[in-house]
């Protein structure tokens, strides 16, 4: 009665409704935004997984374009760069534990096996463990479990890259000859010699290294080129010749 009869309060009272109805219709396309961002990102994610697998076959055949007869051409791919990504996304993750795992939205129907190698934009991130029908579990490198071959870009030299365990940015480099010249800062990437991994995908860079007079090896610490609490999209390599590359390496075994 009061809203009705007066016109100040009216007009009070309309104000204030409309103040917290424009309110309600802006958090609703707060909450609307958000997730059509991350939809959005996941679709971004997807087409650029797409991109790099055409960027990667194109930039095969250009490197190995080679005449055979004079009309004709033929395109020789090496087997070592025959891969192809799959995208993923990390629905769980852990960074304080010893031994860390993260786990992807895809799975064995996506293409997903055991012992790919996984990557993000920055870098190189862990290797597939176990795979579901719709999800797979990766061991980062935040993991003592697994040891990364890589080298100085640089200089080509190369060792291997294992977590202590202390902390989520760093890992220890290893098998460093004291002979080798090193400085801080140099970058180190994927070896190739890990099945798993092509050669060149960023790994991090010397954070510090020390060597006593007695010691034969380095001790180095590298920081690492992924933030593992902010990943959320990664690529899952597909590594079209790695069962034929790893029969012929198990008979050479036996």
């Amino acid at each position: 009665m009061i809203v009705n009869n007066r016109e100040y309060q009216k007009n009070a009272f309309l104000s204030s409704s409309n103040y917290l109805v424009s309110g309600l219709y802006e958090w609703n396309n707060s909450v609307v935004e958000f997730f059509k961002l991350r939809a959005a990102n996941d679709n971004l994610a997807e087409e650029n997984t797409a991109l790099k697998n055409q960027i990667i076959n194109l930039h095969n055949k250009l490197t190995t374009l080679q005449p055979e007869l004079q009309d004709s051409i033929r395109f020789h791919i090496p087997p070592e760069m025959e891969y192809q990504f799959i995208s993923a996304k990390v629905i769980n993750s852990s960074t304080n534990k010893l031994q860390n795992y993260i786990t992807l939205n895809k799975g064995a129907i996506d293409g997903v096996k055991v012992d790919m190698g996984v990557i993000s934009d920055e870098g190189v991130v862990g290797i597939v463990k176990t795979v579901s029908n719709r999800f797979s579990v990766v061991i980062p490198i935040l993991n003592p479990k697994i040891e990364i071959s890589c080298k100085f870009k640089r200089s080509n030299y190369s060792g291997s890259l294992l977590w202590s365990g202390a902390d989520y940015r760093y890992a220890n480099l290893t098998d460093i000859a004291r002979h080798v010249e090193l400085s801080l800062g140099d970058t180190l990437i994927t070896s190739g010699l890990t099945i798993t991994f092509p050669e060149g995908i960023p790994v991090g860079n010397i954070e510090d290294f020390k060597i006593k007079e007695s010691d034969a090896y380095y001790k180095i610490k590298v920081k690492l080129a992924v933030n593992f609490r902010t990943l959320s999209h990664v690529k899952v390599i597909n590594y079209l010749n790695y069962k034929e590359q790893r029969n012929l390496e198990n008979t050479s075994e036996d």
